[in-house]
């Protein structure tokens, strides 16, 4: 995969080479709409406080719009366009931050994204969640609150805490005298934290792939796709057994991509991986291919990509720093 100069650049995941030249704009795709971390990128410390020498990942937003700049990173969040062997697309959401309203505004726009069709919840920390508010801009208006809602997948867990967060989205029923808000339309599925128990969202099987978030703390990664298999884990420490098993070359089979967790360059982290035990974990999966998301602004893109496009010549295991706004054309 080359570097990236312009997030406007397509890099193709194809099943059987995994390398192949033009676009497929009619078919299935990956969007991300955000690879950093739960502060994003830039810092702002780095601006209202700058180093001296200024940290020049944070810096570079001052100067290079977001668009050509893949340093610049929202909350981690992807968007499946699942193309139906009919030629329906279906719009499936994972995650929905405190940067969401930026996403949409900058990527939806960009890629011509029509609507959301699903939401699926990995968990229910602010950088996943915190952007539930704004689903309603992505809704057809009505003062009534007379349209269709989105289904929200998550767990009984993630559930009890948006309740607290969100009571307005979870409310079913006007209280007496309560007077008629717009506020977003959703429909609230549960799904359980385990791998033999998938779900469908908008027509597309999703297994869900527990992972520890801090030893006490379980989040959500998720497999999908029947012709190339696709497993997206944002915040993860360590793999459990069964977990691994699933997505496992050695396993029950090799994943053509993988999109994995790296909050910094070196050493290790509490509650994520890093980028040591990313790479040691695709060495451990070895998925045909691998795209790392949730850094932090230790990463420079481009520079780290060609320390990452030595280290797959070596390893014989495609991994890139994805970016947000990158499309990944890909056949689900």
């Amino acid at each position: 995969m080359e570097n990236q100069k312009s997030s406007r650049n397509a890099d193709i995941v194809d099943c059987n080479s995994l390398a192949v030249d033009g676009d497929v704009p009619n078919g299935s795709a990956l969007i991300f709409l955000g690879t950093g971390c739960s502060s994003a990128i830039p810092h702002v410390m780095c601006l209202i406080q700058p180093s001296n020498p200024p940290c020049q990942v944070c810096f570079q937003s001052l100067s290079i719009p977001p668009e050509r700049n893949p340093n610049y990173r929202c909350n981690t969040s992807l968007l499946i366009d699942y193309c139906q062997s009919d030629g329906k697309h279906n719009y499936i959401l994972i995650d929905v931050g405190k940067t969401f309203r930026e996403q949409v505004l900058r990527w939806f726009t960009f890629h011509k994204i029509p609507r959301v069709d699903s939401i699926i919840l990995t968990h229910e920390h602010a950088d996943a969640v915190l952007g539930l508010d704004d689903i309603r801009a992505v809704q057809r208006y009505s003062p009534t609150n007379d349209t269709d809602p989105i289904p929200i997948y998550l767990t009984e867990f993630a559930m009890a805490s948006i309740a607290k967060k969100f009571p307005y989205l979870v409310q079913k029923k006007l209280r007496e005298g309560q007077e008629v808000r717009r506020v977003a339309q959703v429909d609230w599925k549960i799904i359980e934290e385990q791998c033999d128990k998938p779900f469908v969202a908008s027509h597309l099987q999703f297994v869900p792939l527990p992972v520890m978030h801090g030893e006490d703390y379980v989040c959500l990664g998720f497999l999908f796709g029947e012709k190339c298999k696709v497993a997206y884990i944002s915040d993860i420490s360590r793999f459990p057994p069964n977990t691994e098993y699933v997505i496992s070359k050695n396993g029950a089979g090799q994943l053509d991509l993988l999109i994995l967790d790296t909050l910094s360059k070196i050493g290790s982290h509490n509650v994520h991986f890093c980028l040591p035990q990313s790479l040691e974990a695709v060495k451990k999966l070895c998925p045909k291919r691998a795209l790392l998301i949730g850094m932090t602004h230790v990463f420079d893109h481009h520079k780290d990509n060609e320390f990452l496009k030595e280290w797959s010549q070596r390893e014989g295991i495609p991994v890139q720093l994805a970016h947000d706004g990158l499309r990944v054309p890909i056949d689900l």
